[in-house]
C-alpha cells in the first residue's frame, strides 16, 4: 500500500485508559530495540538468527505511555486492507514481540509490511519460557493496536488457520 509519512499514523485504542496515536515522526522518538530471533512461516520454512528493530510494546507499557485496562486479555493487530490478527495480552508483552520498522539493519521493504509490521519469533535462548507462534501472527502494514477483554478471531484465523498458531505444537490448521 502506498505510504505517505505527513498522513500516516499509528492507534492504539479499546480496552486502554485513553486511546493514543502517533504520526510517522512521533513514533520514530518511541523507546527502540533490537532483538535477533528465528522466525517460523505456517508453509513450514523458517529463518534463524534475523534482526529486527523497533518499538516493544512492553517498553510503552513500562513507559507508562500506554495504559491498559485491567480487563485486557487479547490484542488485535488492524493492518492496511481490513487485515487482521489476534494474539493473547502475554504473548504481546514478550521480548519476541515487536514493532518492527527495520529488518536486517535496514528500512522495512513495501512487500515485508513497510513502514510498520508486527513481529513475532523464537529467541533461542528463552526457549520453553516464551511461546512462539508462526510469523503470520505479526501483522504486515500494521495501523494500530485493539487492546481487548476477549478473544476475537483475526482475517486467517476466522478461516482455516490456528487461534493460537504455536510452532512447537505444529499448530498451523484447525
Amino acid at each position: 500500500p502506498p505510504f505517505t509519512p505527513a498522513t500516516w499514523d499509528f492507534r492504539i485504542w479499546g480496552e486502554v485508559e485513553e486511546e493514543k496515536s502517533w504520526t510517522w515522526d512521533e513514533f520514530q522518538y518511541l523507546p527502540r530495540t533490537q532483538i535477533l530471533m528465528d522466525i517460523h512461516c505456517v508453509t513450514t520454512w523458517s529463518k534463524a538468527d534475523t534482526l529486527w528493530e523497533g518499538v516493544s510494546l512492553k517498553a510503552m507499557l513500562d513507559a507508562e505511555l500506554i495504559k491498559l485496562k485491567p480487563n485486557v486479555t487479547h490484542v488485535m493487530q488492524h493492518a492496511e486492507y481490513g487485515y487482521t490478527t489476534n494474539l493473547p495480552l502475554d504473548v504481546v508483552l514478550q521480548e519476541s514481540f515487536l514493532l518492527a520498522t527495520h529488518f536486517d539493519g535496514k528500512p522495512l521493504t513495501p512487500e515485508h509490511g513497510y513502514p510498520l509490521r508486527g513481529v513475532v519469533g523464537h529467541i533461542p535462548a528463552k526457549a520453553g519460557e516464551l511461546e512462539s507462534p508462526y510469523f503470520w501472527k505479526g501483522a504486515k502494514w500494521l495501523r494500530s493496536l485493539e487492546f481487548m477483554n476477549a478473544d476475537r478471531l483475526g482475517y486467517w484465523e476466522r478461516g482455516a488457520y490456528h487461534n493460537r498458531a504455536d510452532v512447537w505444537k505444529e499448530e498451523r490448521f484447525r
